[in-house]
């Protein structure tokens, strides 16, 4: 739904902003993943605090599906948007659904970073 919305909006000439790292991704890291993947020793051996998270998710092997974590320009394709999404079981994945624990990100948090992805997962 939110992705039609986008669709809409373009084809009806609205531009919308690129997606900002720094401004719009970062935030989401840190309140609803960084608290537990804060080292890097924690489970999928990956640190999100905001000095890590750029260099350790983006064109970066995931530890159990050999998909990249994030894989700029392919959000299908980023072992991230399947760990948000819950479906990272069918492409060879392990674990859980992520953020652990709590509820799982609201539609247009998924789509803020899916987003990201498809415009470059630039570090802006």
């Amino acid at each position: 739904m939110i992705g039609a919305l986008f669709a809409l909006a373009a084809s009806a000439g609205v531009a919308t902003a690129p997606v900002s790292f720094v401004r719009d991704v970062v935030p989401l890291l840190r309140t609803r993943c960084a608290t537990c993947h804060l080292t890097g020793k924690e489970a999928g051996s990956i640190a999100l605090h905001p000095k890590a998270a750029y260099q350790n998710l983006v064109n970066v092997k995931a530890t159990v599906s050999g998909l990249d974590r994030i894989k700029p320009g392919s959000p299908d394709e980023s072992y991230v948007v399947m760990k948000l999404e819950g479906t990272h079981l069918d492409h060879g994945g392990a674990g859980a659904r992520m953020p652990f624990g709590i509820a799982p990100l609201k539609p247009e948090q998924i789509d803020l970073i899916r987003r990201w992805i498809a415009e470059g997962a630039q570090e802006n």
